[in-house]
């Protein structure tokens, strides 16, 4: 996997400007901060936490993790409580996925199929190919 950024740029932080890789892809479908159960986490962050927390446990069905991620697509409610949680969000995402920063964009929305959901998040991975 190798991270593009053109010449000049400044180095992004928290996701990439792009990543080239080779390998088997693993496409995760939109999570939402439930459990097993269907009940959702309290707030933003948890409901944060709890996606990562199931998207990591779809990546393991195909022999993925967190470092194989390339790209991820939020989908939040509310983005001023987005902004207002980044220290938070930062924290949970580090703790659960670690250093690793995919390609991602973080997209406003007025609603999302569960009433409940505050965020959704699509996720791609690619099992790097062995040599």
């Amino acid at each position: 996997m190798r991270h593009l950024n053109p010449e000049g740029w400044p180095r992004p932080k928290g996701y990439a400007n792009g990543i080239e890789a080779d390998g088997r892809m693993v496409f995760v479908a939109g999570m939402i901060g439930w459990d097993k159960d269907g009940r959702f986490e309290e707030g933003l962050v948890g409901q944060f936490a709890k996606i990562l927390e199931n998207t990591v446990a779809v990546l393991a069905e195909a022999g993925a993790g967190p470092a194989d991620i390339v790209r991820m697509t939020w989908y939040i409610k509310d983005l001023q409580s987005y902004r207002e949680n980044l220290n938070s969000i930062g924290a949970a995402y580090r703790a659960i996925l670690g250093k690793n920063f995919p390609v991602m964009a973080v997209i406003g929305v007025n609603d999302l199929v569960e009433p409940q959901a505050l965020i959704e998040i699509e996720t791609t991975a690619v099992i790097e190919r062995e040599l």
